[in-house]
């Protein structure tokens, strides 16, 4: 992610700690789910939640070694926790971990974006209203049509903006599964009842079928509703960039107190 144009929320939620963090997440679910079926002590699951802790250092350290990341972060998890450490990753495969942490970072992430979305929604709404009588030219291909209000531009941004909306609430409930039913989804070692279990405290649904991995058509429809809503979104910039051209000069782009819009001409607002 370019760090200009990045907010802390998304920096942090996908940073390589937290990554960590949400497998670990994962694992913790499954291990309560295991306690509900009997197989994990209560005792032992108190002493997991209490001690079991991620330090990166020692999973980069035990990774050079092994060369796999999840190996790696069970091992190093594992002996923080010490003897009941055995009971982490059980039943498990890999891909059970990390498709299950990552469908929560997309979730979480596209609730980030929607947040954001609706806030920006809400804005052209009321400018939409501020500027229902004020006329501007309507245009096809670029050149002068009819009259329309500017108003009536910004509600057609709005109106875009709901769909986006819609696709991606749409997108997020397919990606709001997880995958706990072990190598190649034949649950052989895991039985459903400790997926359903897991994905219900993970705030999940379960994928009602699986391979070794979540079906990747789910990752597809979120980048497709992110793409639609990228070009809009651009479709939009595009316009105000047009509209604030000096021949034009409709709109103008906030500017604040103290910004400077070039190094050599400083008439220049942009």
């Amino acid at each position: 992610m370019i760090e200009r144009y990045n907010t802390d929320e998304m920096e942090s939620l996908w940073s390589q700690e937290n990554r960590f963090r949400t497998w670990l997440e994962v694992e913790l679910a499954v291990c309560e789910a295991w306690m509900k079926e009997g197989v994990i002590p209560e005792g032992s699951l108190r002493n997991i939640l209490e001690r079991a802790e991620i330090d990166q250092e020692r999973i980069k350290e035990i990774e050079a070694t092994v060369h796999h990341d999840m190996i790696a972060f069970v091992t190093a998890v594992s002996e923080k926790i010490g003897p009941d450490g055995r009971y982490l990753h059980l039943g498990l495969t890999s891909s059970d971990v990390i498709d299950t942490a990552s469908s929560l970072l997309m979730v979480r992430s596209l609730r980030l974006i929607l947040d954001e979305l609706e806030l920006l929604s809400r804005e052209i709404l009321s400018k939409a209203f501020r500027y229902r009588h004020t006329p501007c030219m309507g245009r096809t291909h670029g050149v002068h049509a009819e009259p329309i209000t500017f108003g009536f531009k910004l509600l057609n941004w709005y109106e875009e903006l709901r769909r986006d909306q819609g696709r991606l609430h749409s997108a997020l409930e397919v990606m709001r599964v997880g995958k706990i039913s072990g190598a190649v989804g034949t649950y052989a070692h895991c039985p459903p009842s400790v997926e359903e279990r897991a994905c219900d405290l993970l705030g999940l649904a379960r994928a009602k079928v699986s391979t070794q991995i979540l079906q990747r058509d789910r990752h597809a429809q979120v980048i497709a509703a992110l793409a639609i809503l990228g070009s809009g979104l651009e479709r939009i910039a595009q316009e105000v960039r047009h509209l604030q051209r000096t021949e034009v000069i409709e709109v103008l782009e906030p500017f604040y107190e103290g910004q400077k819009g070039s190094s050599a001409m400083p008439h220049k607002r942009n």
